[in-house]
């Protein structure tokens, strides 16, 4: 039998929203071991005066085996 956990978290980057995903999971594998999947619960861009995206934005629901 096994346990999951689920957290969450946020990351960003300045390039797209898949190296935000990348870039979060990435840093959350550095302490969390055992790592199944994760959903994005959210996108959000911010943008500057013109409408241009400077910045992605997205919440992550992580899923991870109790060890």
């Amino acid at each position: 039998m096994s346990i999951a956990k689920v957290i969450e978290i946020s990351a960003a980057s300045k390039t797209s929203a898949e190296d935000a995903v990348r870039s979060g999971l990435k840093k959350v594998s550095e302490t969390v071991q055992g790592i199944q999947g994760a959903w994005i619960s959210e996108t959000k861009v911010e943008t500057d005066g013109e409408g241009n995206i400077v910045e992605w934005r997205v919440n992550l629901r992580v899923t991870f085996i109790v060890q």
